[in-house]
């Protein structure tokens, strides 16, 4: 892992206003956190995410590029991904807070840029801007509505309607023309894609192939071209 202050090329202040955590701060505000102990973190594919931050200190990352997992260990040795993390999401804010010890496992999938934030620039922010601890309770309702929605989809979601979700999902075409052909690109191994969905490997192949013989989808390696959305939506309800 290799860590650095934000060099001169890397507007941070500007990047820091395009997420949703920060959109709408002053300039005054958002140079006030750039400058409060925020540093890039570059991991290589394979290289787990760090834990805990520097001096015993509490922080989050937000993904700059490239693509991590998260993922539960069982006792037995076995992973569970939980969570694929691309380019603007963000990693353990909603642990900040929180006074019991939780480690967040995760894994570099790509060589991955990461912005560390510490904990005191986002309690700096509350202190000056009170309103700025409703956007942290915003944020972490939709993390949690996100988690609510995965259990729902293992309960009640057939495999085959996962999958469909999980491709259907990857691309959402602007209207009109919603129904059209269009190619979503895997963002990581179907091994891994499988787990996030509480898949075995083989099964999520099986349902690929299924859906390629019903003419709803052609794969050619890790690019899947829909071929009939509408079609796709609708063979899950079969």
């Amino acid at each position: 892992m290799f860590v650095s202050k934000h060099p001169a090329s890397f507007d941070l202040p500007r990047y820091l206003s395009l997420q949703p955590l920060f959109s709408g701060l002053g300039e005054a505000d958002l140079q006030r956190i750039a400058a409060d102990g925020c540093a890039l973190l570059r991991l290589v594919r394979g290289e787990p995410l760090p834990q805990g931050c520097p001096q015993g200190s509490e922080c989050f990352h937000i993904v700059v590029t490239g693509q991590l997992k998260l993922f539960a260990l069982a006792s037995n040795g076995g992973e569970k991904v939980m969570e694929l993390v691309g380019p603007g999401q963000s990693v353990g804010e909603t642990l900040m807070f929180n006074e019991q010890a939780h480690q967040v496992n995760g894994q570099a999938l790509t060589d991955v840029l990461l912005l560390r934030i510490p904990k005191a620039a986002i309690t700096a922010q509350i202190s000056r801007d009170p309103a700025f601890a409703l956007r942290l309770l915003d944020h972490a309702s939709q993390r949690i509505q996100s988690l609510q929605r995965d259990v729902e989809s293992y309960c009640l979601h057939s495999g085959v309607q996962r999958v469909a979700g999980f491709l259907l999902g990857r691309h959402a075409p602007p209207q009109p023309g919603a129904g059209l052909p269009h190619t979503v690109s895997l963002p990581v191994s179907k091994a891994t894609i499988a787990s996030r969905l509480s898949l075995t490997p083989e099964y999520f192949s099986r349902v690929l192939r299924e859906l390629e013989d019903e003419g709803l989808i052609a794969i050619s390696r890790r690019d899947i071209r829909i071929l009939r959305p509408q079609s796709l939506a609708s063979y899950t309800l079969q």
